[in-house]
């Protein structure tokens, strides 16, 4: 064991705030990494104020982890001292379910151990994330950090970043298809850049006309205001694919109409009971599908950092003082962030 820093809540209605706490010494298969960077998604923000009711306090959020490798276990072979290195949403799982022989170990059959805020598997210790000084997680868990990627602005693309690619890549979207992106934040700006990565004709969809010069800056086609009655209907059975980001209820029967048969509407950013509830005609008579998908596995987390690192693609980021992080809060709840905030870990020293 030994004594790291970082900030925690300690309830549901108390700010984040600097803690002293115990991380473990390696075991074998262990990586020591020390964090440089960590991106801030918004379910840390759920988890910090418990509104998905399952907080374990002290709650120490932050699962878009950079940093360099400072110790190895004694059966580590991917990664050696000074290497750097990315920590996602995940740091251990069952390893032996059907989902984890498959890669897959985001659906973990036994649940997969988050990053934070979960049961560790050996000793049941509350797992604590990356608003800290260093972490220590098994070497199946780290990934590589490509040398052509910056570091900071890596960072979300172990979140943000496959959870995107994840499901794009997943249901085959290609060249020509034509992708709908809904919502334009965190997630949606990089569902963007991978669809027209891989060749798709990319619209967005947002509430608000103000934003189609950035969308556009983004790399999208086409944008369609979805409060405008004659645009959606002009849109009318065009898309093959709808990749829906926003995070909260809203209504699917409207961007349903917009994909042709055997569209998919896939849902990454939703969480909550579906409301209003969707017109099953809408499914049924064009053999659409509604999907969801969640994050994606250790593997193709490396796999979408080496697409990144090849189509120079990355996360627009706004660099972040932890001493401000329940500021940053504030502004991310009012929308006032683009697309991400990534925290210097410098700034925990300071």
């Amino acid at each position: 064991m030994y004594t790291a820093i970082g900030y925690a809540a300690q309830s549901a209605t108390t700010p984040l705030a600097p803690v002293k706490f115990e991380r473990r010494s390696p075991r074998p298969d262990d990586v020591a990494i020390e964090i440089l960077y960590c991106g801030v998604c918004h379910s840390d923000i759920h988890q910090a104020r418990n509104e998905w009711g399952i907080a374990v306090y002290p709650l120490m959020p932050g699962h878009e982890i950079v940093g360099k490798v400072t110790a190895v276990g004694a059966n580590v072979t991917k990664h050696k001292i000074g290497d750097l290195v990315g920590v996602g949403c995940m740091v251990d799982s069952c390893r032996s379910c059907e989902a984890c022989r498959a890669n897959l170990e985001q659906y973990c059959l036994e649940g997969p151990t988050m990053t934070y805020a979960t049961p560790d598997r050996v000793d049941g210790s509350n797992t604590m994330g990356g608003y800290s000084d260093s972490i220590v997680v098994s070497e199946h868990f780290v990934v590589r950090i490509p040398e052509k990627l910056a570091p900071a602005s890596a960072a979300p693309i172990l979140c943000a970043g496959i959870t995107t690619y994840s499901p794009l890549k997943h249901y085959g979207v290609k060249a020509g298809d034509k992708v709908g992106i809904l919502g334009m934040g965190g997630l949606g700006h990089m569902g963007i850049k991978f669809a027209k990565a891989m060749g798709a004709e990319v619209t967005l969809f947002t509430r608000s006309a103000s934003k189609a010069e950035e969308a556009r800056r983004q790399g999208v086609d086409h944008v369609i205001v979805s409060t405008d009655d004659a645009q959606m209907q002009a849109a009318a059975g065009h898309f093959d694919f709808l990749l829906d980001t926003i995070p909260v209820q809203h209504d699917l029967n409207p961007y349903l109409d917009t994909l042709r048969f055997d569209g998919v509407h896939i849902l990454v950013g939703l969480i909550e009971p579906v409301e209003p509830p969707v017109h099953a005609a809408k499914l049924v008579l064009g053999r659409r599908v509604l999907a969801g998908s969640l994050i994606g596995g250790i593997a193709e987390t490396q796999e979408v950092l080496d697409f990144c690192a090849e189509h120079n693609i990355t996360c627009d980021i706004e660099m972040l003082d932890i001493r401000q992080i329940n500021e940053a809060y504030a502004r991310m709840i009012a929308g006032d962030v683009k697309y991400r905030f990534v925290i210097d870990m410098a700034t925990l020293k300071v």
